[in-house]
């Protein structure tokens, strides 16, 4: 038995590492990836275009206009003459922002009697509005503070305990990692045997003397192997070549890792055991990759979601990839919090596996 298994699997490999499209997939597109998605793929908001129509025309509000140019968040900060320019201008997005300063702006702070100011931001893309509203508005209240000559008497003092610097990118390299990896052995094993039955040798696997237990060892070990692999290859890229902090384990990462891919190479072989065709299995994969990720708590918080889709998350294996990921990765997470996300992960492995396994068995019979 052995020596059988051991053969399929040096097949596959071979199968995998034959075909120009896998060849593609294991080496150069999840590289690539990883590198345009870490300095692409961020939630901040910069290089905001912002208009401004001042209908003061004083010293004030031009000190105002300029802590707006100044503002390492926003890219150009024009002045309108008109109300409706400002309005067209944000209706074809030429702009992202807009501030109406009063004709009284500059009498009101003179006389200390409170000036007020109109903040338009669009709407349509509403987490982008709603950062862009928190830059204004902290911009506004630093200005506020300089006319007044006070300063608080409750002075705030933040310390960030992980990701000191606050950079975005060590957050979503973590997840690209995952992501990556997730596609890369979905894609492998969902094509495994759709590429077998296109090509016609599905039947000669079938007469061999392999069960159909040893058939889905052979298609899952090297799917499962490389994308661990390549896990690790995209760890080192983003440790030192963008300077990633690990400060946790990389054994317990790796575990994990493993665990988790085992749930998803069971996805892989459920899809591949349903589908005639290469083609058919790539829009299976998409079909679970897409709501995979909204689910595991990268886009949103799970908390924000409705509570439907809360219980939905527990059968995700990249929400809990994600926690183990990011606690380990950048907290060093202790064993006890990682046994706690790490233990659904093993469950959701094993349910994959067997419903996986399950299914071949009955389209083999």
């Amino acid at each position: 038995m052995t020596t059988r298994l051991l053969t399929l699997i040096i097949k596959e490999f071979k199968a995998i590492w034959k075909d120009p499209r896998s060849r593609m997939i294991v080496t150069i597109m999840p590289i690539i990836q990883l590198i345009v998605f870490a300095n692409a793929v961020t939630m901040e908001v910069k290089n905001i275009d912002m208009l401004v129509l001042d209908n003061s025309r004083s010293y004030y509000s031009r000190e105002l206009i300029s802590h707006f140019a100044n503002s390492p968040w926003f890219n150009s900060v024009a002045v309108v003459d008109t109300p409706e320019q400002l309005k067209q201008s944000i209706d074809i997005q030429k702009a992202s922002l807009a501030l109406e300063i009063p004709p009284d702006f500059a009498v009101s702070i003179k006389n200390k009697t409170g000036a007020s100011v109109q903040l338009i931001t669009d709407g349509r893309q509403t987490n982008s509005a709603s950062i862009i509203g928190s830059y204004a508005t902290q911009i506004i209240q630093s200005y506020a503070k300089e006319l007044s000559g006070s300063e608080p008497r409750l002075e705030i003092v933040t310390r960030n305990w992980f990701n000191v610097n606050l950079d975005y990118k060590y957050y979503s390299l973590v997840s690209l990692m995952a992501m990556l990896s997730m596609v890369i052995v979905l894609l492998l094993t969902s094509l495994s045997i759709a590429r077998e039955k296109e090509v016609g040798t599905f039947d000669q696997l079938i007469v061999s003397p392999l069960s159909s237990t040893e058939i889905l060892i052979g298609k899952a070990v090297p799917a499962q192997l490389l994308a661990w692999l390549l896990t690790m290859v995209m760890l080192a890229i983003s440790v030192h070549f963008f300077d990633f902090p690990l400060v946790g384990s990389l054994a317990v990462f790796l575990a994990a890792d493993f665990v988790a891919l085992l749930a998803l190479v069971g996805v892989g072989l459920f899809i591949s055991s349903l589908c005639r065709t290469q083609q058919q299995a790539i829009l299976g994969v998409f079909t679970f990759q897409m709501p995979a990720v909204l689910l595991s708590g990268f886009i949103s918080p799970i908390d924000n979601m409705p509570v439907i889709l809360q219980y939905l998350t527990y059968i995700n294996p990249l929400r809990f990839f994600l926690v183990i990921a990011k606690g380990v990765l950048l907290k060093n997470m202790d064993m006890y919090h990682v046994l706690i996300n790490l233990i659904p992960l093993a469950l959701i492995a094993v349910l994959t596996l067997s419903i996986a396994g399950w299914t071949f068995k009955s389209k083999l019979e």
